[in-house]
């Protein structure tokens, strides 16, 4: 998606607020990782996030996508919706993720489905999370745990 502009990129010439809803929609590579299960532990200095392979009941393991997009506040509860306001609250983003990166003024990677032109890209890089189970066939979190980062 290139604008006029010397061919330059939308994200290359607009802040992530001037983005238009379709704009801020087309950054979403579709790894599915922001429908990874997280979880915190510990307060203070000692707090750590925890990434699983525990998926939405919603995601569709195999293509990274949601399985009902238009409905998924509805039958999702604890969905929540990623917006140009609330960004900085989302530390917990891969450093994947094109919401963060461009928003920590980082390019995309090459593999991102705008750059290589291709929908298939992110799973052709491994970028999308192998193994994912759902959570509704998940009885203990701790034994799905991908990766951990302290937070302060």
């Amino acid at each position: 998606m290139k604008n006029n502009l010397n061919n330059i990129p939308f994200w290359q010439q607009k802040s992530l607020s001037e983005m238009t809803e379709s704009e801020w929609e087309s950054l979403c590579d579709g790894c599915g990782k922001c429908c990874y299960r997280k979880f915190i532990e510990g307060r203070g200095k000692r707090e750590r996030l925890y990434y699983t392979r525990i998926a939405c009941n919603l995601l569709d393991l195999k293509t990274g996508k949601c399985g009902d997009y238009c409905h998924r506040f509805k039958i999702e509860k604890d969905c929540t919706k990623l917006t140009k306001k609330n960004l900085p609250d989302f530390k917990w983003l891969p450093s994947t993720c094109a919401y963060r990166l461009l928003y920590e003024n980082k390019p995309l990677f090459d593999w991102h489905p705008l750059i290589s032109n291709n929908p298939n890209s992110v799973k052709l890089a491994g970028v999308m999370i192998e193994n994912g189970i759902h959570e509704r066939d998940v009885i203990d979190w701790f034994d799905y745990i991908v990766d951990d980062i302290q937070l302060k």
